[in-house]
Order: structure tokens, then sequence, then C-alpha cells
């Protein structure tokens, strides 16, 4: 099993923006730092860089950017997931709009199960 490795000078300007909105959560995909919203997976660290669910023809519009291609773990394409990879962590500062967007997207599409009390 390959280990988990991520920059966690990324963590910590994703965790300085992303974890001061109310909506957002922070936890874990497949041992990555990793943020939700609405219990759902929007974000996570992975390897180099940053993926991020976006409706899919916003991420077709992204991947026109230099520093963002298709997210492709194991080599499979995900149509809504892009990955980000800044050489400076602090440049995800610049991407804020692509994970509100992620955010929006993500709180549109969840069925939130909330506990019966």
């Amino acid at each position: 099993m390959s280990t988990v490795k991520f920059d966690e000078k990324d963590k910590e300007v994703l965790d300085s923006f992303l974890l001061e909105k109310e909506e957002v959560k922070p936890g874990k995909m497949f041992g990555y730092p990793a943020y939700y919203v609405k219990g759902k997976l929007f974000s996570s660290l992975y390897d180099e860089g940053v993926c991020v669910k976006v409706p899919e023809s916003y991420a077709d519009e992204l991947l026109e950017r230099d520093h963002i291609e298709h997210f492709k773990p194991r080599g499979r394409v995900m149509k809504e997931w892009v990955l980000i990879n800044r050489e400076n962590s602090e440049d995800y500062l610049k991407d804020e709009d692509i994970f509100d967007e992620s955010i929006k997207f993500i709180s549109s599409i969840a069925k939130y199960n909330k506990k019966k009390k």
C-alpha cells in the first residue's frame, strides 16, 4: 500500500480560509486531509495538489488555466473534479473562487441527513 503524501503547508493555507466558512467541516479522503459540506466531500489534498469537485461545465472551463488539470486518481478521469497544482502554497488563496463554487455546487446537490432527535 502506498504512503499518503501531501504538502503540510498547502493544508495550512487551505485550513486558513476554508475552515473559516461555517458550513465547511474537516475530514479525510483516502487518508488525505479533506473538506466537507453537508456531509459531502468537495475538496481534498492529493499528492502534490488539491482536488476540487465542481460542475462539469465549470471544470472544462478551469482546465484552460495552466495550473489546473483533470483529477485522475489511479488514471481514471473524474469529469466533475479538477486538480489544482500550485508551486507556492499561498497561491491557493488565488483559487478561493473555485472552492466557493464547489461549496455552492455541493450544497445544491447534497442530501444532508440530519439525525433524528
